[in-house]
C-alpha cells in the first residue's frame, strides 16, 4: 500500500517541479542516492524499472525509507504493463510512470489511488491519458518530440493539461527554465542529474548539490514566468 495519497504525491510534483529518476542493482547505492536527493530538497525518486530483479530493490528501499525516512516519496517508473504495475503497487510505490501509455496501467493506478504519469508524445496521447484520469503526462522523449515549443504548442489549444518533459533536461538554469517557461509543471531528470560517474565516485555530496542547483534553477523560473491569461493554466 502507497504511504502517500494521490494528491499529496501530485502536490509534491508541482510544488517542487523536478522527478529525479534513478536505477542502481545495488542496495546500499540507491539507499545513498534517496538520501542525496532528500539533502539536497527533494522528497521525490522515481526508481526506474530497468535491471534484473529491480522490483526486489525497489521494495528493499521502499522499507527503508519508511522506516528511517518517511518524508521521501518513491514511485516506480519505465512500467509498460499492469503486471509490472501491480508488483511495484503492491511493494508500496506511491507513483507509477511509464514511456508510454497503457490504459490498463491507468485503471489499475485509479483503482488504487495512485498516480499515473504515462509517456505522451502527441496532443492525442495526452487527451487519451487525461480521459483515463492521469493529472500529469509525461513529454516522452522531450527533446525529439519537439523541445520546450512542444509543450507552448499543445498549452495553446489545451491550458489545463500538465505536463512533465523528460530526456532533453539538462542539469541548467537555461534547459530546465526554457521548460518551465514554456509551461512544463516539472521536469523528470534521470543521468544528467544523477550522473554515472558520481554514483561510481559515490560522490554523494555532489549529487545532493545538483539536486539543490535544479530545484534552485525550477523556483527561479516559476518566478519569472508570465501570470496566465484568463480561463488558461
Amino acid at each position: 500500500m502507497a504511504r502517500f495519497f494521490r494528491m499529496e504525491v501530485l502536490n509534491a510534483i508541482y510544488e517542487l517541479s523536478l522527478v529525479p529518476l534513478f536505477y542502481d542493482g545495488d542496495l546500499e547505492t540507491a539507499i545513498n542516492v534517496a538520501a542525496a536527493v532528500n539533502r539536497g530538497g527533494c522528497r521525490l525518486l522515481e526508481f526506474v524499472n530497468r535491471g534484473d530483479r529491480a522490483v526486489e530493490v525497489f521494495s528493499a528501499l521502499e522499507h527503508y525509507l519508511c522506516k528511517e525516512d518517511s518524508r521521501m516519496i518513491l514511485g516506480a517508473g519505465s512500467v509498460l504493463d499492469p503486471y509490472t504495475a501491480s508488483l511495484y503497487i503492491n511493494s508500496g510505490a506511491s507513483f507509477i510512470v511509464g514511456p508510454m501509455l497503457n490504459p490498463e496501467v491507468a485503471r489499475i493506478c485509479n483503482r488504487r489511488k495512485i498516480p499515473y504519469l504515462p509517456g505522451c508524445g502527441s496532443a492525442s496521447e495526452i487527451s487519451e491519458a487525461e480521459e483515463l484520469g492521469c493529472e500529469i503526462c509525461k513529454i516522452f522523449p522531450g527533446e525529439e518530440i519537439g523541445g520546450a515549443k512542444f509543450v507552448s504548442s499543445v498549452l495553446g489549444p489545451m491550458p489545463w493539461s500538465s505536463l512533465m518533459p523528460t530526456g532533453g533536461v539538462d542539469c541548467s538554469a537555461e534547459s530546465i527554465g526554457k521548460w518551465i517557461l514554456a509551461g512544463a509543471v516539472a521536469v523528470g531528470m534521470g543521468s544528467k542529474l544523477i550522473t554515472a560517474e558520481d554514483v561510481k565516485n559515490k560522490d554523494w555530496k555532489a549529487v545532493e548539490d545538483k539536486v539543490r542547483g535544479a530545484l534552485g534553477y525550477a523556483r527561479e523560473a516559476k518566478r519569472n514566468k508570465k501570470p496566465p491569461a484568463p480561463g488558461g493554466k
